[in-house]
Parts: C-alpha cells; structure tokens; sequence
C-alpha cells in the first residue's frame, strides 16, 4: 500500500529539548509570568510573594501531571492557569493571558533545537506529495506550541496538528490516532508515525495497524522494535519511505 501521510512526535523528534530539569523549568518559568504579572498591575498584596507563588503553581502544574498520567487523559494548560488566576483573584484580558501561557512554556522553548537541514527534510517529504501531521502528547495549549513552531518556521509543514491539550487523548489512546486519520481521510494502512517513544508513539500506532518509524534519542538509546526501521534523522526519512516495501 501506497504511504500518502507522514505522522510525526514533537519532542525529541522533531525538535530536541535534551534531558530536562522538570523543577527548574517550573521555578524559570514562575520567574518570568510573576514578573509579567507585576508588569500587569496584577499581584495584590497578599500574593506578592514570590514564593508563594511559585508553591502555588508548582504545586498545581505538578499535581495535575501526575493525576493525567494517571488518569490518561491530558489537561490543558491554559484551564490550568485560568483556575490559579482565579483561586488569586487575578482578572487578565484574552492577550495577556496568552501572553502568560507563553512564558510558562518559553523556559522549554528556549532549550529546543533542530537537526541541521530540517526544513529542507521536510520539504523534500512534501515534494513527495506526503502529507506531514504532528500527533504530540502536551499540556501546553496550541496555540503557545504553533507559536514556538511559528518562530521555529515549522508551522507551514503541518497544517494538522493534533495537540492532547486538545484532544485530551493522550498517545498511546487509539483514539488520538484514530482522529487524525479521520481528518487526513485516510485509512490506517497508509500513515507512518514517526516518533522516539516505543510504548505511545510505535505500539500506540501499531495498534491501529499504522506502520511505524522509530527515531533513537535520548529517551530509547540502544533500543529496537522488532521489525520496525530505525532512524538517527530525518534526513533518512524520505529514502526509507520512498523504498518502504508495499
């Protein structure tokens, strides 16, 4: 069967964030929207301090990690931030409180990078007449991640994008999958998922009997699949499609 789409993970796939310090990312992320908030008139007395503040979220962002894992259901962030700013008696208007989401996720976006040549990668995928979605396990809202992509002049060759702060299904959920090919209007047998996490993005799309690509990373190094291709880069990914057996 003919491949028409390539379906591709965010974080460590597409863009590389490295091994992460989760609290210090959280403490960064407070500093900047607690600077933004005082920018904003926003702080009142009793929660000017900093270190409250940081409890408070770190607490809640935390807390509600865990319990999505738990629950396998994604939260969004956005509702997250409304809840504290309400819980703070704090009202922002649409755009700073888009602008708060932002800086929540910029510590992380700061420390993303590409592979060299990868939009020419991409491009020559394109050329193939593939169609290239993102299928990425998030709590971040989309519109702050199609920003970073936006900066990062990714966004252009994904016109789907299909965000679990949205979906609320979290890969390794079919049902993730499933949505996705519904609005590609394709069956399962002529998609490739491309992703570095073996259990969500290989058996979660295997399950649907979508062929998968596994990209080695720092979350499966020395890992395999039994057969399922391994990639270094996405460079390799147009030869390895265009030569898939059918």
């Amino acid at each position: 069967m003919i491949i028409k789409a390539v379906l591709f993970d965010l974080g460590e796939t597409l863009l590389h964030y490295g091994k992460v310090n989760v609290s210090s990312l959280i403490q960064q992320a407070a500093q900047l929207t607690y600077r933004f908030l005082q920018e904003c008139n926003s702080l009142q007395e009793k929660t000017q301090n900093f270190r409250r503040y940081h409890r408070l979220t770190a607490f809640h962002v935390k807390w509600r990690y865990v319990c999505s894992h738990l629950s396998h259901r994604e939260f969004n962030g956005l509702t997250l931030l409304q809840h504290i700013l309400r819980k703070m008696k704090i009202t922002l208007t649409s755009d700073q409180l888009q602008e708060l989401a932002w800086l929540w996720y910029k510590p992380a976006a700061d420390l993303a990078t590409m592979e060299s040549n990868l939009h020419r990668h991409l491009q020559n995928l394109r050329d193939m007449s593939l169609d290239l979605a993102i299928i990425s396990n998030t709590f971040s809202p989309a519109a702050v991640i199609d920003r970073h992509l936006q900066q990062l002049d990714l966004l252009r060759f994904f016109p789907l994008r299909q965000y679990s702060s949205v979906t609320i299904f979290r890969k390794p959920d079919r049902r993730i999958f499933q949505d996705t090919l519904q609005k590609l209007k394709l069956r399962s047998d002529q998609a490739v998922m491309v992703g570095d996490r073996i259990r969500e993005d290989i058996r979660g799309a295997q399950k649907l009997g979508i062929k998968a690509v596994l990209k080695h990373g720092i979350n499966n190094q020395n890992k395999n699949v039994n057969n399922v291709p391994v990639i270094h880069s996405i460079a390799e990914l147009p030869d390895l499609i265009q030569n898939w057996p059918t």
